[in-house]
């Protein structure tokens, strides 16, 4: 610092320094003394800024740091400080001139304790639980037997061998190795980009999209795991349309990944296991299979065999069908001969009548003006018998037809009445009925609201001579006489003014006379 000292301003011993030149000196001083640091507290307000930068508190019962992460260093956290997580800040203690102050450095954050690193996976799974990453009914169900599978794990490991190993024992298939490192810093970043970049692949191309997806890493302590449990990896295998089976681990671990996979296998050996299935064991199913197949197509040959013998039975001999058509052929040739007589007989004398009805030839062409005439005679007469036996005809078998919608009328008109018969009789029925059903209610309320219902209860009902019911004890004293009617009839009763004097009124035991 000898070379901010100048020489004593006449008449003063203090030195004089500029506001520059302070600061700088008490940064050289602060930078030279701490160097870099590792600092325990409490986050505490945490704001991004549009810059990319990160600033954010450290605080404990007594004191509060701030501190910053610049934009690169943000991108390298492993741990993004959130309000509240008790951390262990990295970094480079500095000062800001600009508004006087010290500040930490951070490029490295980590989780102060066990206690606060679950704690703070609680908080996290129970936001994505929120937001229905963790939903059964987002997971997929996984191919019976994927002909690629992808496996995202490190290259170097004991997990891709064990892979390789149980996948090659059960059904081997084809396997694509994405290589990433199980933990440190580029765990997260480089495990959620190997599954998009798996979505990414388009079937057919240089390298095949995988069916199957498989996330493997062998046990470690919750901070080895750690990059299992962040956001982004989280997030990318919800999104993944591949179906995933998550292996981070041995059976008693749990990572956030595990929840939003489709599948969680305890060990990377049974998420082979779950992969595919054994080839011995399928042959064998398809062995039985067939066998069954064989037995099932023989008995339903057998059982068509025999209904074929048993249909044959109730058929006649071809034989017989043969000398049937036989006969039947020699009976028609004999009727062939007569037959034909018979119709060149019947022609012969229709030819005989039209030739009767007509001129003969040689009067037509002797005197043709008079054959025309005669014709033209004859002509309209013929018309008119033609017309005739045609309406004839007609009549004939107009009236079938007649009868035939006569009686289609009829029995139409007979549906239609028992149809309306069997609705009248149906609400005839149903209104006797209604109206019996509310005879009876009305009946029970009757009983219900009666007076009678009160007697069987105990309570009787006084009447006068004149049948009057006696509500008051001044008009029972005023009626000549009474009846009291009670559950099972009436009494007679004569009334009995009230006393004046009681105690004369007595009886031995002390109780007044009632009547």
């Amino acid at each position: 610092m000898s070379d901010l000292i100048e020489d004593p301003i006449p008449g003063g011993n203090a030195p004089e320094y500029s506001v520059t030149e302070i600061s700088g000196a008490i940064k050289r001083t602060v930078e030279g003394a701490f160097g870099r640091v590792r600092v325990r507290g409490e986050v505490g307000r945490v704001m991004l800024a549009r810059s990319g930068h990160l600033y954010f508190d450290l605080k404990d019962q007594r004191s509060v740091l701030s501190a910053v992460s610049w934009k690169g260093q943000v991108a390298r956290l492993t741990t993004r400080p959130e309000e509240g997580m008790e951390v262990i800040a990295t970094g480079k203690l500095t000062t800001f001139g600009s508004q006087s102050r010290y500040q930490l450095n951070v490029d490295d954050v980590a989780i102060a304790g066990q206690g606060a690193l679950m704690a703070m996976l609680e908080q996290r799974k129970k936001k994505l639980a929120a937001e229905g990453l963790f939903e059964p009914s987002r997971k997929q169900p996984l191919p019976y037997l994927p002909d690629v599978i992808g496996v995202i794990t490190s290259p170097s490991g004991a997990v891709i061998r064990d892979i390789l190993h149980r996948l090659r024992d059960r059904f081997a298939r084809h396997v694509v190795i994405w290589p990433v490192p199980v933990q440190g810093k580029q765990c997260a970043p480089e495990v959620a980009a190997a599954i998009a970049g798996f979505n990414r692949l388009t079937p057919g191309g240089a390298v095949p999209r995988p069916d199957l997806l498989i996330v493997a890493r062998g046990g470690g302590s919750v901070e080895d795991l750690w990059g299992f449990n962040e956001e982004a990896v989280v997030r990318a295998a919800a999104a993944s349309s591949i179906p995933l089976i998550s292996a981070i681990g041995h059976e008693t671990d749990t990572t956030l990944i595990d929840f939003a996979s489709d599948l969680r296998a305890p060990t990377p050996t049974a998420a082979a296991e779950a992969a595919v299935p054994v080839c011995r064991e399928l042959q064998i199913d398809v062995a039985r299979l067939e066998e069954r197949r064989r037995r099932a197509l023989a008995a339903r040959l057998e059982t068509n065999r025999r209904r074929v013998r048993d249909l044959g039975r109730g058929l006649p001999a071809p034989l017989e069908l043969v000398r049937m058509r036989e006969q039947i052929l020699d009976h028609l040739r004999i009727r062939l001969p007569n037959a034909l007589g018979h119709s060149v007989a019947a022609k012969r004398a229709a030819l005989a009548r039209l030739g009767a009805r007509m001129p003969r030839r040689a009067e037509l062409f002797a005197n043709p003006a008079k054959s025309v005439s005669l014709l033209a005679a004859q002509l309209p007469r013929a018309m008119e018998r033609t017309l005739a036996q045609r309406q004839a005809r007609l009549l004939r078998s107009a009236a079938p037809l007649r009868r035939a919608n006569l009686v289609q009328s009829v029995a139409a008109k007979r549906r239609y009445f028992d149809r309306v018969r069997k609705s009248f009789s149906i609400a005839g029925a149903t209104g006797i009925e209604r109206r019996h059903t509310r005879l009876a209610s009305v009946g029970r309320l009757h009983d219900t609201l009666g007076y009678r219902q009160t007697l069987a209860r105990g309570f009787a009902v006084v009447f006068d001579a004149e049948g009057s019911v006696i509500s008051r004890a001044a008009d029972a004293g005023c009626a000549t006489r009474l009846e009291i009617e009670l559950q099972d009839g009436r009494l007679a009763a004569k009334p009995v003014t009230r006393a004046r004097n009681p105690a004369k009124k007595t009886g031995s035991d002390g109780q007044g006379q009632l009547f």
